[in-house]
Parts: structure tokens; C-alpha cells; sequence
């Protein structure tokens, strides 16, 4: 969605809310620390985008042993000790389920909506239902349901396979009379393809930072 948004021609920013298990680095090809002036981060820059995470800010190996509170500051420190600038759109990618960064985000900022991801099957849906429903009761609006993951298409010959089942995304979103925003298929190439452009355009970044 960020980078969809951001080839569009918006200013967007991408805080990575995935305190304990960051992954945004790993996808946009870049992990290196943020540079700070002051007392307050800048942002890196990679795909067209501004983005923050944990995975900068602590070794890819090392786990996050932390307690409700300490989540909570962290993304704080995200929304608010970060030199964003002038930004269209703010993006959260977070965590499946309901916990502390979720109820942070919801009480600390007013948010213009949710946009809830989920694989069909029931298992991911029930999660992401529970999501969903925190989400209306803290009275943020839900834009919609993504379904990820919706089929396989086989590198030999296209054809799609609902490997998890067909259509769980859509019949949630109906029975909740919220709009269901379209599927994403499990390609690996595709996956592949998009890690690849993004750390391209990263490279190409990097490589103007010096001729300057």
C-alpha cells in the first residue's frame, strides 16, 4: 500500500509497528541505523520512502525482551521523535492479533482508518477479526479487507490454486458490510521481483548520496 501510494506521487511515510519481530529492513533491502539531529531521528529512505523501525535500530538477530511498557514507548518514540516532514500519508504496518502497540496507536494518534489484511483461511481470519473488532470499538474507522495470500499461481503454468481455501476474505467483509479491497496472490517470484526492484531503487539512492 505505501509503495503503491508513493509510485502515485504522494509523500508517504512507513513506521514498521512490528516492535518485536521487524521486517521492513529485510524488504526494502536496507538496515542501516537512522542519523539523528538533536533528539530526534531521520529517517531512512529507500522505494520512494520514509520509514522507522526496530530492525534499524537493533541487530537482525537480537530479540526484543520487552514488557508491554517498554512496546509502547518504543512506538512512541516512532510516531512522534521522528523528523517525518511534510507527509501525505503515515502508513502502520502492524502485527496480527490486539496488544499493547495496537491499543497504543489507536489511543495516541487520531487515525484516518484501518485497513485489515488477511489470509481466507479461518484460522487467519478469526485473528484478524479480532483486529478488526478492537479497531471499532476504540472508534477508529475500517477502510476495508485486504485477502492475502488468496491462491497460488504456478511459474509453470498459471493456473491458480486456493491453497487456503477460496473467498474467506470477501464473505467476511460482506457479512460485515465493509468493503473488500481485492486479493494478493502467493507468487514467490512476484515477492521476489518486488524485493528486488525496491533494493534496486535503494542502491540507485545510495549511489546519488555519493556523486553528491
Amino acid at each position: 500500500i505505501a509503495a503503491s501510494l508513493a509510485q502515485c506521487g504522494a509523500r508517504v511515510g512507513l513506521l514498521d509497528g512490528d516492535i518485536y519481530g521487524p521486517t521492513t529492513p529485510i524488504m526494502l533491502g536496507l538496515d542501516l541505523p537512522p542519523k539523528s539531529v538533536g533528539n530526534r531521528m531521520i529517517p531512512q529512505e529507500a522505494a520512494g520512502l520514509k520509514f522507522i523501525s526496530m530492525g534499524l535500530l537493533v541487530k537482525s538477530d537480537q530479540p526484543l525482551i520487552w514488557r508491554g511498557p517498554m512496546a509502547h514507548k518504543a512506538l512512541q518514540q516512532c510516531l512522534f521523535d521522528v523528523e517525518w516532514g511534510e507527509l501525505d500519508y503515515l502508513i502502520v504496518d502492524l502485527p496480527p492479533g490486539t496488544g499493547d502497540v495496537h491499543l497504543t496507536l489507536a489511543q495516541a494518534v487520531p487515525l484516518t482508518g484501518a485497513v485489515i489484511v488477511s489470509t481466507p483461511q479461518d484460522v487467519g481470519l478469526r485473528i484478524s477479526m479480532k483486529t478488526l473488532r478492537m479497531f471499532q470499538q476504540t472508534r477508529v474507522p475500517i477502510l476495508g479487507i485486504v485477502e492475502n495470500m488468496s491462491y497460488y499461481i504456478c511459474p509453470h503454468c498459471n493456473s491458480q490454486d486456493y491453497i487456503f481455501g477460496q473467498g474467506g476474505g470477501r464473505r467476511a467483509a460482506e457479512q460485515l458490510s465493509i468493503p473488500f479491497l481485492g486479493e494478493i496472490s502467493a507468487n514467490p517470484s512476484l515477492s521476489r521481483n518486488r524485493m528486488r526492484r525496491a533494493r534496486a531503487r535503494c542502491a540507485r539512492s545510495r549511489s546519488a548520496l555519493r556523486l553528491r
